[in-house]
């Protein structure tokens, strides 16, 4: 089984009192993604997949998600943020932006 699209949301919750993504509802936001990828029909075999994965290294900017097989890196705030990515990427094909961290792969 492949997916067009995987999404590794980063939930790492660190001890330390450090910044880290589960202070920013990465969870609730990844659980929420899940969702509504359900309610579109995309959360499917060939399609798309969102995952979990402990810490992926940039804290200081997240919560951060991941898309491959492309490497695009988001940061993300909200629903609203969510909702922009499932749209724009996965449905179109187009990264947003706005919500792009530095080192993902330029447009081709």
């Amino acid at each position: 089984m492949y997916y067009r699209y995987q999404l590794f949301f980063c939930i790492n919750m660190r001890t330390s009192g450090k910044r880290c993504c589960a202070l920013g509802d990465a969870q609730e936001l990844r659980d929420y993604a899940k969702k509504r990828l359900k309610q579109l029909g995309l959360h499917q075999a060939g399609d798309c997949r969102a995952n979990t994965t402990s810490c992926l290294g940039r804290c200081d900017e997240g919560p951060v998600l991941v898309i491959y097989p492309e490497g695009v890196w988001y940061h993300y705030q909200s629903k609203q943020d969510i909702d922009e990515i499932i749209a724009q990427h996965l449905m179109k094909g187009l990264k947003v932006t706005r919500l792009l961290l530095p080192d993902s792969p330029p447009d081709k």
